[in-house]
């Protein structure tokens, strides 16, 4: 595929109903400093484009954790793999959930059948279609998004006086507070918190995640490929705006009778319907467009997840077991996949509604599995010393850590001088039923409760990945490191040679013993399609035998 539909693809994706519901509700709420995002988008698509994607690219893989198995064996792929699908299936269980709960309670939806009427039709047209199906479906819902989103702006400013209206108002509300310099890594939203554990967070969803890494491969050279994420970027930078400036509108409309506090909606994530129900109520058609905005979101990140699902699956699992299907029972097994997938994840909304907000539930997800996820790739592509023990140590250790601190901050939530949001005003609701937020009561709690249970929920990744790497480091050490002689150059990327660029010596002993100068490194200059040959044969025995199959199975 070109470059195009796979960036509108890869924005449409992660840009999901989370987004247009969750962001302006927590802009709303705690400021616009998710703005800062920005920042954290930028360094994650160069990060990903550089270093991960040429690796997966020339290795003539379907399956991101193909890779894992090619670099150290079967159990670490196998492991990765069930990760993975844990992850997907509960973060794809919030994106179905979250914006059919606020649209019922909103606009008199039936809360179930927009649950299940969104994974039906997701599971129909990524059972029929494939990955085309759902790169050309994301494209034009990716459109429907900024169309929904520009909508609200506009109305929403002319509503409130102009966009300097809007802003004076939400300065005026200390929303605008945006560069926080804090290095208190348990303050939720700082500069620092969101610049760096925002990158972590998203790197785990980019850098190696199966979705994009999927999209990626599918563009038919490496060029084009970066092209994508490059423009993707573009797009992921205009739907951050258009969620900011959205929270912002709505803060200057409600800003004198909070809907939330005075008790008209029960839920922060129904704030953004609310607001488009209120301002468009004299404009029939308007609304509509919003909730196709809403819904756009959640089925091109549903239809992405559940095709990643079952490719990972067919290529970990049924492949390896069932080496020599047919290609007509390869493609119905397939479909079976989807399908399967597609009634899981849309049974798993039901275990959203313990989770929380929206957005900080969705980031959680991904931070919790994501981190140590890219923690395994890190060690892989970046250490060739690492040995396989080490790196499923590493894997299970981040695994450990991430968890620990999110269910302790589960159980325990933070306390409230670093989560509480900003202060929302009733003073014009004239309601008698109006209620005074306070801070929970948080009683009988533990120290580490005010210390590593208070972190960040944007450090989870953080935690899971350097704790994955530092595990996998020290185990590989005492247990025998990886020769480098035995790895494919194809498989590490050795950034030390930014480093050490002035000296072959210096660069060759970073190497660890890989062969990067064989010329074997270069395998795909531009088109995946070509036959893989060079003289892959005298450095990498069977490794050739299984790279060759896989560019001719592509």
């Amino acid at each position: 595929m070109n470059f195009g539909p796979v960036a509108l693809s890869l924005t449409a994706s992660f840009m999901s109903a989370v987004t247009v519901l969750g962001t302006p509700a927590d802009v709303y709420r705690f400021g616009a400093s998710f703005v800062l995002f920005f920042i954290a988008y930028a360094l994650v698509i160069i990060l990903t484009s550089e270093l991960f994607l040429p690796v997966f690219y020339r290795s003539g893989i379907t399956s991101t954790y193909e890779y894992l198995q090619l670099r150290f064996n079967k159990p670490v792929r196998y492991a990765a793999t069930v990760i993975y699908i844990v992850q997907t299936i509960l973060y794809t269980g919030v994106v179905v959930y979250a914006p059919a709960l606020a649209l019922n309670q909103v606009t008199g939806f039936d809360l179930w059948g927009s649950v299940f009427a969104t994974g039906i039709v997701c599971t129909f047209y990524c059972t029929l279609g494939g990955l085309k199906a759902v790169v050309w479906t994301d494209a034009f819902q990716m459109v429907v998004m900024i169309v929904g989103f520009l909508t609200v702006l506009i109305q929403g400013s002319i509503h409130a006086g102009g966009l300097h209206s809007v802003l004076e108002k939400a300065e005026n509300g200390s929303r605008l507070n945006i560069f926080d310099f804090d290095v208190d890594p348990l303050r939720r939203h700082t500069f620092w918190t969101i610049s760096v554990g925002g990158t972590f967070t998203w790197l785990g969803i980019y850098g190696v995640n199966q979705s994009t890494i999927q999209r990626c491969i599918s563009c038919k050279t490496e060029r084009h490929a970066k092209l994508a994420l490059y423009f993707n970027l573009l797009g992921l930078w205009i739907i951050l705006l258009c969620a900011v400036f959205s929270g912002l509108t709505m803060y200057a409309h409600f800003k004198d009778c909070d809907p939330w506090t005075s008790g008209i909606i029960s839920a922060p994530d129904q704030l953004m319907p609310y607001f488009v129900m209120e301002l468009f109520s004299t404009m029939p058609g308007l609304p509509g467009l919003f909730v196709a905005c809403a819904f756009s979101g959640t089925l091109s990140t549903v239809a992405a997840s559940i095709n990643a699902l079952a490719t990972v699956t067919f290529e970990d699992f049924v492949k390896s077991c069932f080496p020599r299907l047919s290609d007509k029972l390869s493609t119905w097994i397939s479909k079976g996949l989807c399908l399967l997938f597609g009634v899981i994840c849309t049974s798993t909304a039901v275990a959203a509604s313990l989770m929380g907000g929206v957005i900080q539930a969705a980031l959680s997800i991904h931070g919790m599995c994501g981190g140590p996820m890219l923690g395994l790739f890190s060690l892989g592509i970046l250490f060739p010393f690492v040995n396989w023990k080490g790196a499923l140590a590493g894997l299970l250790t981040g695994i450990f850590l991430s968890f620990w601190v999110a269910i302790g901050a589960f159980i325990y939530p933070a306390p409230a001088s670093k989560t509480w949001p900003l202060p929302l005003s009733t003073d014009q609701c004239g309601l008698s039923n109006v209620t005074e937020s306070v801070p929970p009561v948080l009683s009988s709690r533990p120290a580490i409760a005010e210390t590593w249970y208070a972190l960040s929920y944007l450090h989870y990744s953080t935690v899971g990945c350097l704790g994955c790497i530092a595990a996998g480091v020290i185990i590989s050490f005492l247990t025998g490191r990886q020769k480098g002689k035995d790895i494919p150059p194809l498989l590490i990327r050795p950034v030390c040679n930014l480093f050490c660029f002035w000296s072959k010596k210096y660069k060759t002993l970073c190497w660890c013993g890989v062969q990067h100068d064989s010329g074997t490194e270069q395998l795909l200059p531009e088109n995946k399609g070509e036959t893989m040959e060079c003289d892959l044969d005298t450095n990498m025995s069977g490794f050739s035998r299984h790279i060759m199959l896989s560019s001719i199975e592509i």
